[in-house]
C-alpha cells in the first residue's frame, strides 16, 4: 500500500488490514479509518473518527508541515476510499 513517489513509504497490507479490524472491533463507534503519517517516527499510524468533521483535525500530506499528516481516509465497513475534501 502507499507505494511510490508521492508517499514517504509503502505500507504492508496485513498491517493495513489490521487497522480496519481494530477499529471495527472497538466499542466506540467509530466511522473512518484515518491513515497518518508521522514524521518523527517515520511510520504510518492509524486513527480512527466518529464523523468527517475530524478529518480537519489533521493536515493532508502533500505539503504538510505538521509532525503527523493524513495520508487517506477510509469508511470502516466497506473500506472504500474517502475523498478528503472538507
Amino acid at each position: 500500500m502507499f507505494d511510490g513517489a508521492d508517499f514517504p513509504k509503502p505500507l504492508s497490507e496485513n498491517v493495513f488490514d489490521s487497522w480496519f479490524e481494530e477499529g471495527r472491533l472497538s466499542k466506540i463507534s467509530y466511522k473512518y479509518l484515518l491513515v497518518v503519517w508521522d514524521d518523527f517516527e517515520g511510520e504510518y499510524k492509524p486513527a480512527y473518527v466518529e464523523t468527517r468533521e475530524k478529518f480537519s483535525e489533521y493536515e493532508i500530506y502533500n505539503g504538510a508541515t505538521g509532525r503527523e499528516s493524513l495520508v487517506a481516509v477510509y469508511d470502516l465497513y466497506s473500506q472504500s476510499r474517502i475523498s478528503m475534501e472538507y
